[in-house]
């Protein structure tokens, strides 16, 4: 999942969403160094990506990609499913998108002293360009994901996806009204495990 839908996932605890952001940049064992409840966030990140990954609605979209790009169907389906939930997103809660994504950016800056260098880059990336409330917009997927395919260092496979993309709008936005329940149930559930592990 992308940037929204995991603060929406986090949402409303505050190690919770920095370890939302956390969770794209901390990869292998979590150091001693990560505040507890950031941990936990990290934790709650790598649950949800493994989960959204190896689920038969996500795994049946991406085999609707053309070959070129089923490779980076991950990517493009993590953008895609932000733009979903900023179109559907007073189903899934009772807060203004806007109101949402000041409240992230406020909690993240915040923690900003127990962020990694990458995280706090990253922030006022998120910040400086309102990412977070770009992706109402359809064309925000496309270029997110031109952006990101210039770290790809032969050539960038994400260049020009737009009529890819458009050819999938309509089964991007069918599955994520059938699987973005699920993953909120699931994600509650980890919440509440992870609750309980600090607890002990």
């Amino acid at each position: 999942m992308n940037f929204l839908a995991h603060f929406h996932l986090a949402w409303p605890d505050s190690g919770l969403v920095a370890g939302g952001l956390e969770g794209d940049y901390c990869k292998g064992p979590l150091g001693n160094n990560m505040p507890i409840a950031i941990k936990r966030g990290v934790k709650l990140h790598r649950s949800i990506d493994a989960y959204t990954d190896s689920h038969p609605l996500v795994i049946e979209l991406r085999r609707e990609f053309p070959p070129a790009l089923r490779r980076y169907a991950g990517i493009l389906i993590d953008l895609g499913f932000d733009y979903c939930l900023t179109r559907r997103w007073s189903h899934y809660s009772t807060l203004a998108l806007e109101e949402f994504n000041d409240a992230v950016l406020r909690l993240l800056l915040d923690q900003q002293d127990n962020l990694s260098t990458d995280c706090q880059t990253m922030l006022a990336r998120l910040i400086e360009h309102n990412i977070l409330g770009a992706y109402h917009d359809w064309q925000t997927v496309s270029i997110a994901a031109a952006r990101i395919g210039e770290r790809f260092q032969r050539g960038n496979p994400l260049r020009d996806v737009d009529r890819e993309m458009a050819s999938l709008k309509c089964r991007l936005e069918y599955t994520f009204s059938n699987f973005y329940p699920q993953l909120l149930g699931f994600s509650n559930e980890q919440k509440r495990h992870l609750e309980l592990v600090h607890d002990r």
